[in-house]
């Protein structure tokens, strides 16, 4: 069940106990570039996910007892080959989910080495100082959990996949992963890598397949002993409630509606710009500020000079140079962005750009749209599209800027643009997010937590909050010498 993609062989079935397994069953990953079938992937279940979590299991045994200058060995061997492949990793994966083919190669696919690296290298500095209770000693160690299940989105499949495999694998776990059924191949690919690297038989696995099969099949099998999901509310539900039974402990990132604040102090022309990124990746990106709320002072002006800046963002084909945005992900995803927008214009709202489908390129190619003071209790204000869609709200001063921004179920992240460093200061303190940029966006680093509040999920990955999360964390109390028993 190989397809060639883009040059690229991709092999389509599961990947378990280190080889290449088949389904019954099949699906089709279909490109949103022109929504054509480009490979036949194995559909797994609870058949295939039982293979892997026993193999996992199994493997578990061995792996937890390698040293961690072993299994970062292992890790770097992996980013390795995966800086060596990038461009086949990156063509692949534009072709199967409609990211842009330069961000793939410049940015997406050096992170996924990165975070092998990364997660290597903390794992060799892992470490808690020992403390004294009494002329006691205490010692904290980490002790791997057992076998992970990893379950990510379709916007960025291997850049997040990898997010939580790398940990997962560093601290000692095993993993099943089960990627996307919208953007499944280079997770295939993965497995190919971590072959080559000689990562021993049932340590990393890949379950291909739908969620409400092989998800639900991996999110309620009670050898798991971490799950970590990226993905919606509602599944979010669906996968807390299957795992409630065995008491695993869960890590969610379930997107956000972000507020992106821009104070009359601030500088003007790096606002304007960093609003316009927030359509990036067609909208599809947890983290955008889609709630942009401008002081009443400069809101015509920024507005005005929003509308003109949007009219210069390229759509298009996203192995294009020239496109800076591509497609919805599939054609579910662009009839639910969709009914979002028509839901708001039959409501009255009027977009201020866009509002449709992009009429010259066909397909699943939705125009960046704006809405301008969508009610109060507007469904486009108030729940995540994942699309090129935002609102534009003014506000009168800091207090009620901080005001709306908190209105909303959601708390992942926020942007403050502002030239008073303690207005930064204060809003940041006030504002209920995970994750606060300050005149900046999409800054990062694998060494801080990462999560959100409220909706947005539960738990905190990165640095030694990843290792938290995937280890059981022990301390050991040992007695002064010479007491006895």
């Amino acid at each position: 069940m190989k397809s060639l993609v883009e040059g690229v062989e991709v092999d389509g079935r599961h990947w378990i106990n280190g080889a290449r397994v088949g389904s019954a069953s099949t699906f089709k990953s279909i490109s949103p570039i022109d929504e054509q079938p480009i490979a036949e992937v194995a559909a797994g279940g609870e058949t295939e996910i039982g293979a892997a979590v026993d193999a996992a299991h199994k493997a578990f045994q061995t792996w937890r007892r390698t040293s961690p200058a072993e299994r970062a060995a292992y890790l770097h061997k992996i980013a390795d080959i995966v800086e060596a492949r990038v461009e086949q990793l990156a063509v692949v994966e534009t072709r199967d989910n409609g990211s842009l083919l330069r961000s793939h190669r410049r940015g997406v696919m050096p992170r996924v080495a990165m975070n092998f690296r990364f997660f290597a290298d903390w794992l060799l500095q892992l470490d808690h100082p020992d403390f004294d209770v009494r002329g006691h000693r205490n010692h904290i160690s980490y002790d791997p959990s057992g076998v992970a299940g990893i379950i990510t989105p379709w916007n960025a499949p291997l850049m997040l996949g990898t997010w939580r495999i790398a940990p997962a694998l560093a601290a000692g776990c095993t993993v099943v992963y089960k990627p996307p059924e919208w953007a499944p191949l280079t997770a295939s690919l993965l497995a190919d890598i971590t072959a080559e690297a000689g990562l021993p038989a049932g340590v990393f696995n890949v379950v291909q397949g739908l969620g409400r099969e092989a998800g639900a099949a991996l999110s309620r099998h009670p050898k798991v002993r971490r799950l970590s999901f990226t993905g919606s509310v509602p599944t979010a539900r669906t996968i807390a409630a299957a795992a409630a039974p065995n008491l695993v402990p869960l890590s969610f990132e379930l997107g956000g509606k972000s507020p992106f604040i821009v104070f009359a102090d601030s500088d003007f022309d790096l606002a304007l710009n960093t609003a316009i990124g927030q359509y990036d990746n067609a909208g599809q990106v947890c983290l955008a500020g889609s709630r942009i709320l401008v002081e009443e002072s400069i809101r015509a002006k920024f507005q005005e000079a929003f509308v003109e800046k949007a009219k210069s963002i390229r759509q298009g084909d996203p192995r294009d140079e020239a496109s800076d945005i591509g497609p919805q992900i599939s054609r579910p995803h662009f009839e639910r962005v969709s009914g979002f927008v028509e839901r708001a214009k039959a409501a009255g709202m009027k977009p201020v750009i866009g509002g449709g489908p992009n009429g010259d390129l066909g397909g699943l190619y939705f125009r960046p749209t704006l809405f301008a003071d969508p009610a109060p209790n507007a469904e486009i204000l108030r729940d995540e599209v994942f699309g090129p869609v935002l609102c534009m709200q003014s506000f009168k001063n800091e207090a009620e800027a901080i005001a709306m921004a908190n209105d909303t179920e959601y708390g992942l992240a926020a942007v403050v643009m502002t030239g008073d460093p303690d207005r930064a200061e204060r809003v940041t303190r006030e504002v209920n997010a995970g994750l606060v940029w300050n005149n900046c966006f999409f800054v990062r680093d694998l060494r801080q937590a990462f999560g959100g509040n409220g909706k947005s999920g539960i738990g905190r990955e990165g640095g030694t909050w990843s290792f938290d999360f995937y280890c059981d964390v022990k301390n050991s109390v040992f007695a002064p010498q010479g007491w006895r028993k």
